[in-house]
């Protein structure tokens, strides 16, 4: 089967009618692109915010002839349409071309991320399977990479950990690959806690190992080593409850921060840990520090 789509650079205002229209000449998708490198991190409850330079992408079949369809746009927008443009779409085969877009990582001295169709490179390494999905987190965003390269180097075997904000279970489950004695994950979202047991149970990892929890919902522990791979503005609402899932004494590592967030999340921790200067990947940051 053969597409072309439509890519309009629109501005903020634009985005909704474009998205309608798209859809009522017969779009079969509909994608929205950051179009400056403008994150949006922490948007209100119940808002979906778009960026301010966005391109709306309308996907069509090919049976349709992409000049109408762009004519009937005009026509229907009553005003000059945003700047455009036609692309031809690649018909080939992409499973295999989504596939082809993950290798093997390595992280810290000790630590791969595979994905479960290829061969991990270093058989004798430990290696955590996992594939792309549910929840998914793969180690290939900075705030994850940091996460996984502090567990590398700080667990030492026989830890208790907490992986507050599971989501894929990446985090706890290279916890207990690299000896870690057990896991307990909190997320909110239902899903991320069956993405975690479906990832531990790929990685061959016993039922007895791990627990997850609903937030409100995990037992009073004290953790060896926290980890939470979120955002700001939750780290710092949920510091005191953070806090208390640690141990004196025990490791915490934080990260899902800008360098520009260090400050304020690392004057909020410090009152129950001794913190450490931030470590930086591209723009992103990982906080870490000890519970007095």
């Amino acid at each position: 089967m053969a597409w072309f789509q439509v890519r309009f650079q629109a501005d903020a205002s634009q985005v909704e009618v474009l998205e309608d229209l798209l859809l009522e000449q017969g779009a079969l998708a509909v994608t929205l692109e950051d179009a400056a490198d403008q994150p949006i991190l922490e948007p209100e409850l119940g808002t979906m915010p778009v960026w301010d330079k966005t391109q709306v992408v309308g996907l069509f079949d090919a049976k349709l002839n992409s000049q109408t369809v762009v004519e009937l746009l005009a026509q229907q927008y009553q005003q000059p349409l945003p700047p455009h443009k036609i692309e031809i779409v690649e018909d080939k085969d992409w499973i295999r071309a989504w596939m082809d877009d993950y290798h093997p990582m390595s992280f810290g001295e000790r630590l791969w991320v595979c994905p479960s169709w290829r061969e991990p490179p270093v058989k004798d390494a430990v290696n955590l399977l996992l594939d792309p999905g549910l929840a998914f987190g793969t180690g290939t965003h900075p705030t994850t990479s940091l996460c996984l390269k502090y567990l590398d180097k700080e667990v030492e075997g026989d830890e208790l950990v907490v992986d507050f904000g599971c989501g894929s279970g990446i985090l706890g489950i290279a916890a207990l690959l690299l000896g870690a004695k057990q896991m307990v994950g909190i997320d909110i979202d239902p899903q991320a806690l069956t993405a975690t047991k479906d990832n531990a149970q790929r990685n061959s990892i016993a039922d007895d190992k791990y627990q997850v929890y609903l937030p409100g919902k995990a037992p009073a522990v004290e953790a060896d080593i926290t980890v939470a791979n979120i955002l700001a503005g939750p780290l710092v609402a949920l510091g005191a409850e953070i806090a208390a899932l640690t141990r004196s004494g025990g490791k915490l590592a934080l990260s899902g921060l800008l360098a520009e967030q260090a400050d304020e999340v690392m004057t909020h921790y410090s009152q129950w840990f001794k913190m450490n200067a931030p470590q930086q990947q591209d723009e992103w940051i990982i906080l870490t520090g000890i519970k007095f």
